[in-house]
This record gives C-alpha cells, sequence and structure tokens, in this order.
C-alpha cells in the first residue's frame, strides 16, 4: 500500500506533537511536516504532495475554515480532518460543506484518533481498488455499514485487519496470474504466513481461489487468485 503523507496544521505545538507521536504509531503513515499558522500551512502545502491535512480552526492569522476553503480552490486533492476545540454548530456546517473527511473534537484520544485515521486509509484503500460503482459500494464509502468487508462477515475473526485485508486484496486484483503466499507477502511488506493467512480467510469468504501448481523441478506449490 502506498505511503499517506499528513501535514499537521496546528497553533499549539504540544497539541501538535502529540498528534505526531499518534500518527508515528501508525502503519504506512508519514508525518509530512507541521504548520503554526495559515502562512506555514500553504507553504506545506506548497513544497509537498500532501493526502491529508490535519487542521485547526483557531489558527493566529486566519480561521481554520478560511483555510479550508482555500485548500479546496488551490489543493482538491488535499483530503482534509479537522481537529479542533470549537464546538460552534456553524463551523461544523462549514466543515461539512467543504467536504472534511472527519471533525474531532479536541482533547482527542490516541485511540479515537487512531480509529479516525484507520477510517481515512480504509476509505482511500476502498475507493482505489474498486472498478465498478454499485450501491453497496457507495454504501459503504459514504459510511453507511459498519465494516468496509462484506456484510455476511462484518465480524472479521481473531488474526484479522480490515487493513491488512484490504493490502491482499489490492495486491490480488493488480496481479494479471496466481500468487503464492510469499509473493503476496513480500508486496505487501508482510510474512508469507501472515500474508497465508489472509489469503485463506479470503477462500473462506469467496473473495479468492488457490490452485496448485507445480514449478520447474516439480515441487507444488500453493498459488491464489482473486476472484
Amino acid at each position: 500500500m502506498e505511503t499517506i503523507k499528513v501535514a499537521i496544521a496546528e497553533d499549539d505545538f504540544r497539541v501538535a506533537l502529540i498528534h505526531e507521536k499518534f500518527l508515528k504509531k501508525i502503519p504506512d503513515v508519514e508525518v509530512a511536516g507541521r504548520a503554526l499558522n495559515a502562512e506555514q500551512t500553504f507553504a506545506l502545502l506548497q513544497s509537498q504532495e500532501i493526502d491529508l491535512l490535519l487542521l485547526d480552526i483557531y489558527m493566529p492569522d486566519r480561521l481554520g475554515t478560511e483555510i479550508l476553503s482555500s485548500v479546496r480552490r488551490d489543493f482538491p486533492q488535499v483530503d482534509v480532518v479537522m481537529i479542533t476545540a470549537a464546538t460552534d454548530k456553524a463551523f461544523l456546517d462549514m466543515a461539512i460543506r467543504y467536504g472534511v473527511q472527519n471533525y474531532l473534537i479536541k482533547p482527542v484520544t490516541m485511540e479515537r484518533f487512531t480509529e479516525m485515521i484507520h477510517q481515512y486509509i480504509e476509505t482511500r484503500v476502498l475507493f482505489q481498488t474498486q472498478e465498478e460503482i454499485n450501491q453497496e459500494f457507495v454504501d459503504r464509502l459514504f459510511g453507511k455499514l459498519h465494516q468496509v468487508s462484506p456484510p455476511a462477515h462484518s465480524e472479521l475473526p481473531k488474526g484479522i485487519d480490515e487493513i491488512t485485508l484490504q493490502k491482499v486484496l489490492a495486491v490480488l486484483k493488480k496481479s494479471n496470474g496466481g500468487l503464492s503466499a510469499e509473493m503476496v507477502g513480500q508486496r505487501m511488506g508482510a510474512s508469507r504466513t501472515t500474508a497465508r493467512r489472509y489469503l485463506e480467510y479470503l477462500i473462506s469468504i469467496e473473495r479468492c481461489k488457490a490452485e496448485v501448481e507445480y514449478g520447474i523441478v516439480g515441487r507444488p506449490e500453493r498459488k491464489y487468485y482473486g476472484l
């Protein structure tokens, strides 16, 4: 999976450091930088390709909602999550109208923060790996279903997490042929054992199939194909 580059726009450097520590604990996430005001925020967005901006509302030079408006106009490819102490309903209304990915009220616990980032990653993976659009896909994308996985298997078994599962599905989808568990593991940055556990789970929910193939020396090898 691609690395998600996240920028933090927060005037309180202590809060920014806390959120940066949270981000560094999450796999496939890179902290692109921190900004203490609107000027630094735009400079950061201009200097790098940012995927996600964590934006406060009470910034020293401009309100976060004003920054959000400019980001939508000048950097439409950047997703935004508002993280603020502001509880004024008008701010929430503006944030929703400008299409923010989420809105968190400070103080934010590590658990809630991590959940928000995971939800964001799951949505990106879902959108990138889906070719055909139907109502079920749209419902999942807009959060009407609590799980990204098929409804019949909404509760994942122990040892299976949604983000890794989506990575395995993405690897299978990009492959033109069968892949061994070792090959899948290499492409997603995991061990062969981990990859095989997820592949076998996907077989159990009919999202992939396995066939035994024989190499040049006649050694049988289990190859997996996405469905």
